[in-house]
């Protein structure tokens, strides 16, 4: 499987290994690729150590024809090129562009909150079956989910979790001064699935955007539950 690192951005030379295998009709042999690119085998074979456990090169030992040492070559993975640009913005704001433009401005919050709900639903920590949180424990579950996302969630009050938690970061500024009547609603949705996910007592009732210039201010509430 490849690993995480396949998404990181090439080095020209390392670019210039892998093309060197993609462009060959054959498996290569760390001196035959040296030769094509003129450079130390060394050099090579450090950069393919690095292509492979980035998983765009693939190892394999050919059996020899006669007598000598079995010959090692490299090929490059098949499938798509993982080492380029990404633009996951532009998709995202293709897709809210769609969203905004389909019913009434109502409906496109709607179904942006319901989708919030059933993803905070998936992100949160949840709790043991047989346990029904407080709201001070629902609130920090809440608060963690938001932080690992990136909002940089801080209670509003001193001594610990509030009816209110300021969002001091948004991970999706730029689409929500774009299209906030959706990503907004989406930010609500996703406290609002985490804490039913939860059983909490407590509920997320409101998100006021840009509160202060800084920072969004997320509104909580009670739900009466034991």
């Amino acid at each position: 499987m490849p690993s995480s690192e396949e998404t990181e951005p090439l080095s020209p030379r390392r670019r210039a290994v892998l093309d060197a295998l993609r462009d060959a009709v054959a498996p290569q042999g760390v001196t035959e690729v040296a030769e094509l690119l003129d450079v130390h085998p060394n050099t090579v074979r450090f950069h393919l150590d690095a292509l492979m456990s980035q998983g765009h090169v693939e190892r394999t030992v050919e059996r020899p024809s006669g007598p000598g040492r079995p010959r090692t070559v490299y090929a490059a993975r098949g499938g798509m090129d993982r080492g380029g640009k990404r633009h996951y913005q532009l998709l995202a704001r293709m897709l809210l562009s769609r969203l905004a433009s389909t019913g009434t401005g109502a409906e496109a919050a709607a179904a942006a909150t319901e989708t919030g709900r059933d993803w905070g639903r998936h992100l949160v920590e949840r709790v043991p079956p047989a346990h029904r949180p407080t709201a001070a424990e629902a609130t920090g579950r809440l608060t963690a989910m938001l932080a690992d996302l990136g909002f940089d969630p801080r209670p509003a009050g001193d001594d610990g979790p509030t009816d209110r938690v300021w969002l001091r970061h948004c991970p999706f500024l730029e689409l929500a001064e774009e299209h906030g009547s959706i990503v907004c609603p989406l930010h609500l949705g996703l406290m609002q699935g985490a804490l039913a996910e939860l059983r909490a007592p407590v509920a997320a009732v409101r998100l006021e955007p840009f509160a202060e210039p800084d920072a969004c201010l997320a509104h909580l509430s009670a739900t009466g539950a034991a």
